[in-house]
């Protein structure tokens, strides 16, 4: 069943159950309408609301079919992206959000992420590279633009890395490779290890550090917390 109002804002999509709910939220009509075609092609996504604000998003917001995931705009009218985080995450406590943004600053950047975002993307990320942020953070991880990447690690990143107890030695190494900011494809390639392994290891680190992803654990090895 597919419920169409206008551009699309207001959607409502029923895919393969098996599919990743997900939901966008732009002012933009152009971008919305982007980011809803090309991700609503996608056979793993199911676009189960697409609007134009934040006020629409959590009104018309059905627990029946709750997103998995969120990509709402930082910077939309009336409340706004950062305003709406915490409200967003109060209704759906197990999703994960990526904040959608043209900004690049600090002051914008940590406090999406104190406010419960998974993932800081920009609007000039490719579309392919927006589907993959969404199957990280689906997949556990948080997702950066590689600009977003490197001014958080300016700031979070010790000058000395401090090697937690209680991992593995191959996990110490995954731990480095999280600390120098390398995505799981180059993670990949410094261990020799294909990606699913990777992966499979960057849970276990976490879970072993009791971190939610690679913010906090940046930002707890650069105060010494691990």
């Amino acid at each position: 069943m597919e419920t169409l109002g206008g551009d699309g804002a207001g959607l409502s999509f029923r895919c393969a159950m098996n599919s990743l709910n997900l939901a966008l939220v732009a002012d933009d009509p152009e971008i919305r309408g982007l980011l809803s075609g090309y991700l609503g092609w996608q056979p793993d996504l199911n676009r189960v609301l697409v609007c134009a604000s934040a006020e629409q998003f959590l009104a018309e917001l059905s627990d029946a079919l709750p997103p998995g995931v969120v990509l709402p705009d930082l910077g939309l009218p009336g409340m706004s992206g950062l305003e709406a985080l915490p409200l967003i995450k109060q209704r759906l406590p197990r999703a994960d959000i990526i904040v959608q943004t043209v900004f690049e600053d600090p002051d914008r950047i940590y406090p999406a992420l104190s406010q419960g975002a998974s993932g800081y993307v920009l609007k000039s990320t490719p579309l392919a590279q927006m589907q993959q942020a969404i199957r990280e953070v689906a997949n556990g991880d948080s997702t950066l633009s590689p600009s977003v990447t490197r001014r958080v690690l300016a700031h979070f990143k010790p000058g000395t890395v401090h090697h937690p107890a209680g991992l593995s030695p191959r996990e110490q190494q995954v731990f480095e490779a999280l600390v120098d900011g390398l995505a799981d494809k180059e993670m990949a390639r410094r261990l020799n290890l294909d990606r699913e392994t990777v992966h499979t290891y960057v849970k276990h680190v976490y879970q072993k550090l009791r971190v939610s992803g690679r913010i906090e654990l940046l930002s707890r090895a650069a105060r010494r917390q691990l």
